[in-house]
């Protein structure tokens, strides 16, 4: 049986525009969301320090022991992970005579 009564009636649209209006607003919420993610994609990218000043290794440094030489007071594990990013290291190991770049 199909209802019938007060309160029922035939559908259509409240108003002439009212699509067009839902559909902005949904075009502002993608545009902010892509927006956010490109800039937290952009900081990831680039790194969380600019670069400071560069270091030349010597016999039997390693990334650890430059890290807590430079930054005394920071985590040296994040410290480290931050030169290896910002030198493009694949992993820790380091050559004398080699010039790192340092984080700001």
């Amino acid at each position: 049986m199909y209802a019938a009564g007060y309160g029922i009636r035939p559908l259509k649209a409240a108003r002439h525009g009212a699509g067009l209006a839902a559909a902005g607003r949904v075009l502002a919420i993608l545009l902010a969301g892509a927006g956010t993610s490109a800039l937290l994609a952009l900081a990831t990218h680039v790194g969380s320090a600019p670069i400071g000043a560069t270091v030349v290794v010597q016999p039997g440094d390693t990334l650890w022991s430059i890290a807590a030489n430079r930054y005394p007071g920071d985590d040296p594990r994040a410290r480290v992970d931050e030169i290896e990013r910002l030198n493009r290291l694949q992993g820790p190991l380091i050559e004398a005579g080699e010039t790192l770049r340092l984080p700001g």
